[in-house]
């Protein structure tokens, strides 16, 4: 099979100065499940250290401190051939440890030339705020797949800060990434060229998307991505518009020099192969096909989008099986997607109906097809969430996934008892969660992949509590929490998991379908392949309801909104 088939390009620049192959693989026939298809990407050494020999090099004070001249006949990714990266690495290690891990030049917003010359010269210790443009470290990691940071700029105290009115620390993050996803993206490389004092990159450029303002571009060949969390709307003082975000995320940008990496040998493209699943079949796990959602549960009438790739190898996120991944917003109990019911809540097992269709519903969260099988989709089910994947921009950016079974509260209420299902890391990594936040983001940069998983819905103070915050290494399998129904408070949604992935693109970080990711994960806990069946059939001599009017939103995702 062919591995390039095309170019990679954004905006017209090619990474590393050559086109970046677009691997596609073969294309899936049947159920047949794939591995994503990733380029890796040759970092320019070479550039990197002649920039790191310029922000040193007026500095006459740190003479000697790195050494320049590497030793001679060794490959440009031999670390050997650049001992000042090594040397930097060493230096700057206790501010973000195991820098030196880094396959890509970390780029910070570090003021590396003061700071070493500082601790050459036996300054007193600063905070390390005084060197990073006023930005606190709140998470640095380091891998095989590069590196990724967060870093908050507090709201006020700060020289130089923009003005803003929003009264919250704003959160940075910034990714350097050796693997580039191929997810067929269909918005990828636009946004606007953006011109500032300290640019770090000509390419530079602005898009709004999914949630997050994102500057993106290339230097020494690797793509970077600096985005913050923001709103497409009207400052307030509890909400982040992206028009203040910006102004942070310059400064951010302005900041930024090399502070460590390492040279190492250069990683091969991964092409797409088929998904090992078990030989074994089950005698009760069955599934809906890749996107075939419930009917008329899309956004604007959208359809669902059948994507057939695996896109990391989990452990599946819940520990006790079975668990059933379906709809909390369209099934029993749930609240339509605010699309409109056929009756208000009145008692255990009133029956009602979205008005989007004529499934018949009723008032208790513990009912049967809630905790059945088989699976569907929801990833395009209908939601005012950017996702481009989506074939009308918006939609649910993840998968509901109930436990095993809905004990319900003692208190006679139709509502499951929460705290009862362990929930866990599904791969080894960092978290990423600020305290009180309702999402957790689990960081993976293995040698294979580079993603993001979310988990939503757990209790904040009982993850606040348990230490779940950023920076956290968690193994693979380790208990991180429960099944819980928080959504602004407790209670607020049904009892089950939010779950979704992210992987890294041009763009930076976009969610992609994990409905394959998890069917594959499940199947492996199983040991036994489940069965696709066909899509859900309307109810028989039923009429399909009038879809809603949904009129096209601007993003409004924050962890504070219903997944």
């Amino acid at each position: 099979m062919a591995l390039f088939h095309g170019l990679f390009q954004i905006l017209g620049v090619q990474i590393l100065g050559v086109a970046v192959p677009l691997l596609t693989g073969s294309p899936a026939q049947g159920d047949e499940f794939r591995t994503p298809t990733i380029a890796a990407v040759d970092p320019d050494w070479r550039a990197a250290h002649a920039q790191l020999r310029s922000e040193l090099g007026s500095r006459p004070e740190l003479t000697g401190l790195l050494t320049f001249t590497g030793a001679g006949g060794h490959a440009p990714d031999d670390p050997r051939r650049w001992p000042a990266f090594a040397q930097l690495a060493a230096l700057t290690s206790p501010l973000f440890p195991a820098i030196g891990r880094s396959t890509v030049p970390v780029l910070l917003p570090l003021d590396t030339a003061t700071l070493l010359a500082d601790r050459a010269g036996g300054a007193p210790q600063l905070a390390p705020a005084h060197y990073q443009a006023g930005f606190d470290t709140e998470m640095f990691d380091a891998g095989p797949a590069g590196y990724d940071a967060l870093f908050s700029l507090p709201p006020t105290g700060i020289d130089g800060s923009p003005q803003r009115s929003f009264a919250e620390p704003v959160e940075v993050h910034i990714t350097g990434s050796l693997l580039i996803y191929d997810i067929n993206d269909p918005l990828a490389g636009k946004g606007e060229p953006v011109k500032m004092v300290g640019a770090p990159s000509p390419d530079l450029r602005r898009v709004i998307r999914e949630g997050f303002v994102r500057y993106a571009f290339t230097r020494f060949g690797v793509p970077y991505v600096v985005s913050i969390p923001c709103l497409d709307s009207v400052p307030r003082r509890h909400r982040l518009a992206c028009r203040e975000a910006s102004a942070v995320a310059e400064r951010f940008l302005a900041a930024l020099r090399i502070a460590g990496g390492r040279p190492q040998r250069r990683h091969g493209n991964i092409e797409s192969v088929a998904v090992e699943r078990p030989a074994a079949v089950s005698a009760s796990f069955t599934y809906r096909p890749p996107g075939a959602i419930l009917p008329n549960s899309g956004y604007q009438g959208q359809p669902g989008r059948p994507d057939l790739t695996a896109y990391a190898q989990i452990r599946f996120p819940l520990r006790d099986v079975p668990a059933f991944a379906n709809s909390q917003s369209f099934l029993n109990w749930g609240d339509c997607n605010f699309t409109g019911r056929t009756a208000s809540p009145h008692s255990k097992g009133a029956p009602y109906r979205c008005r989007r269709n004529d499934k018949p519903l009723v008032f208790d969260e513990s009912a049967a097809e809630n905790y059945s099988y088989p699976w569907q989709d929801n990833f395009c089910e209908s939601r005012h969430f950017e996702v481009g994947q989506c074939a009308n921009g918006f939609g649910h950016q993840g998968q509901d996934i109930r436990p095993s079974a809905c004990p319900l509260r003692n208190d006679g209420a139709d509502r499951c008892e929460p705290g009862r299902f362990p929930i866990l890391a599904a791969r080894d990594g960092v978290i990423l969660r600020s305290p009180k936040q309702q999402a957790a983001y689990l960081l993976v940069d293995a040698a294979r992949d580079h993603v993001r998983l979310r988990y939503m819905h757990m209790a904040p103070a009982q993850m606040d509590a348990d230490g779940l915050l950023s920076g956290r290494l968690v193994a693979e399998g380790e208990t991180i929490g429960f099944v819980s129904n928080y959504q602004d408070y407790p209670g607020g949604t049904t009892s089950h998991l939010h779950f979704d992935l992210q992987v890294f693109t041009p763009d930076g970080w976009l969610w992609v379908n994990p409905y394959v990711t998890l069917v594959a994960a499940y199947e492996r806990l199983l040991a036994a392949r489940g069965t696709e069946v066909p899509p859900e059939p309307p109810p028989e001599g039923a009429t399909a309801g009038a879809l809603t009017p949904e009129p096209a939103k601007t993003d409004t995702s924050t962890d504070a909104d219903e997944r």
